[in-house]
């Protein structure tokens, strides 16, 4: 592992150059990945992981019709690659977790079963293994039970898989029946296409995840986005100057300053009025929010927030409620206007990330 200063925190990190793929080649010699789930995450990592040359075997059920389909397309064979989630987990001597977290406890009876002393149980997010009161996953003690878990949304990974970038994730190792489960684990994690592994634990995982989707990542910066475009519109501001104004600038081109050099970076590269601004208004922002952090986190922590996806996520009519959610956001005048901006983007910018979202073959540099 590689020593690291985050900003005066050292952590030790494993790197590519120290784990290269031919590496993780070795240690997973004779082992065969089966994939449970070819949703959001299932498609990037197996796809990945074939790309890198390791045995991977896809289970899923035939009732979703749209994933089983999507995972023929990409090249997946019934019968020989492609299964059922029963079969792909009795061939698998490594079990990757990657149907949903409320899918999860309902799977789990049909996995268990399949379990052998010796294999690994993989996980991608902690949810089933931390409130296992909830989820009844308890894995018996003769396995491994490892995580690997990227840092981005499943186009991400096989995004950045494809341009050779790779995508940060954490690891984590909750038992070790085998005496192999770390490099096990490490050798998963670059095989399905981390720039760099990080260290954590189950626990914290998944209390940082849901914290981070439920905040900044996703429902902080959706609400904080609707609110400034309300705004801006209630004063006499067209759609496409309000959309600009709070997305797509945000997206294309001052998050990617960030991304390049940091939020201090960004500050000193922008107008001497927009720093000043930024700099005056971070404060109370951040003074406003702070509560909603202290409440969303408190709900992680106690399974406030794991019972209510298990209790909603499970209910027979939820894949049409949830359509109706999303559809309201997509039908919502600000998402219309981005609909509008995004046509105005240059083409072949947009055809690149179409091609890289569609699973398409070909290995990336890892």
């Amino acid at each position: 592992m590689a020593t690291i200063d985050f900003g005066g925190v050292k952590e030790d990190v494993v790197m590519r150059k120290e784990f290269p793929m031919s590496k993780a080649r070795r240690i997973l010699k004779g082992e065969t990945i089966a994939v449970i789930g070819y949703g959001v995450q299932g498609p990037a990592q197996a796809l990945n992981m074939k790309d890198n040359g390791l045995n991977v075997i896809i289970g899923q059920s035939k009732a979703f019709k749209k994933d089983w389909n999507r995972a023929k397309r990409d090249g997946w064979i019934p019968g020989e690659t492609l299964f059922d989630i029963e079969e792909a987990a009795t061939r698998g001597t490594i079990i990757q977790m990657l149907v949903t977290d409320a899918a999860q406890r309902v799977i789990w009876p049909t996995v268990k079963k399949c379990l052998n002393p010796g294999d690994a149980l993989y996980f991608s997010h902690g949810f089933s293994i931390v409130y296992s009161d909830q989820t009844k996953v308890i894995p018996p003690p003769d396995v491994d039970v490892i995580l690997v878990a990227p840092k981005g949304s499943g186009t991400s990974v096989r995004r950045n898989f494809l341009s050779g970038a790779g995508i940060n994730s954490s690891f984590a190792v909750e038992q070790d029946a085998t005496g192999r489960a770390l490099e096990r684990c490490l050798a998963v994690g670059i095989g399905v296409g981390s720039g760099y592994l990080f260290p954590t634990t189950f626990q914290d995982e998944v209390y940082s995840d849901l914290t981070g989707e439920r905040g900044i990542l996703m429902g902080a910066l959706a609400g904080v986005m609707e609110a400034q475009y309300d705004v801006l519109r209630k004063n006499g501001h067209s759609p496409s100057e309000a959309f600009n104004e709070t997305v797509e600038e945000l997206t294309q081109s001052l998050i990617r300053l960030v991304d390049e050099n940091g939020m201090d970076w960004m500050f000193s590269n922008c107008s001497a009025t927009a720093q000043r601004g930024a700099l005056d208004w971070r404060p109370k922002f951040k003074k406003a929010t702070m509560p909603v952090f202290k409440e969303l986190y408190k709900a992680v922590k106690t399974g406030k927030e794991t019972a209510r996806v298990i209790r909603v996520c499970g209910k027979k009519d939820y894949k049409e409620r949830l359509d109706g959610e999303l559809a309201q956001i997509g039908n919502s005048e600000m998402w219309q206007a981005g609909a509008a901006v995004r046509k105005l983007r240059p083409k072949t910018k947009a055809k690149a990330i179409t091609k890289a979202t569609k699973g398409i073959k070909g290995r990336g540099k890892n």
